[in-house]
């Protein structure tokens, strides 16, 4: 990738952009199981969501990891010119990036303390789609129960088990995000 490559992809509009993306981010989250589009970034080998999340979540003070699946050379100088991101091991991560499987083991995450739950790993996991059926989600945001196909549901559930500690997902394919906080009980 030629340096003036790493340049693009990044928001044109930033402030307008940035806002929505956060938006969306913030909307996923709120509701587990809701699906929010987004647009407006593209990073190498990653879908339009994952870059959205990276460039309205990460900058220079978030501690990233990349799982071997997803981390090129490409995808670092994009990186460091869009986020400035420094980029660290599993264990050391507050955002991951990768596929469900390059990702694990999910023990290998900080999960926080009992006085700072918050310092805790936030898993950004590309899939290759997204879709409102599967499995089933209730907890808050969440009127009666929603439905989304995620990975491994029983990791889930020993995730939910860790409350208040624990990680948060979001899911991303394509131009679509899912989120799944750690208060999210995931059933099936």
């Amino acid at each position: 990738m030629s340096p003036e490559a790493a340049l693009e992809g990044g928001f044109a509009n930033a402030p307008e952009q940035a806002s929505r993306a956060f938006r969306a981010v913030l909307e996923a989250m709120a509701r587990p199981g809701r699906i929010e589009r987004v647009e407006g970034a593209q990073a190498p080998g990653l879908s339009v969501a994952a870059s959205v999340v990276l460039l309205t979540l990460v900058d220079g003070t978030t501690p990233l990891f990349l799982a071997e699946n997803i981390d090129s050379p490409a995808l670092r100088q994009w990186l460091a010119f869009h986020t400035a991101a420094p980029l660290v091991a599993r264990g050391e991560a507050v955002f991951a990036l990768g596929s469900w499987q390059a990702l694990n083991p999910l023990a290998s995450y900080p999960i926080g303390t009992p006085e700072y739950p918050d310092r805790s790993t936030t898993l950004i996991v590309e899939v290759g789609h997204l879709a409102n059926e599967g499995a089933r989600l209730t907890g808050p945001g969440i009127q009666s129960e929603a439905r989304l196909n995620l990975p491994a549901p029983e990791a889930h559930r020993a995730n939910w088990a860790l409350f208040p500690l624990g990680h948060d997902f979001i899911f991303c394919a394509g131009d679509r995000l899912a989120g799944v906080p750690r208060s999210t009980r995931v059933e099936g």
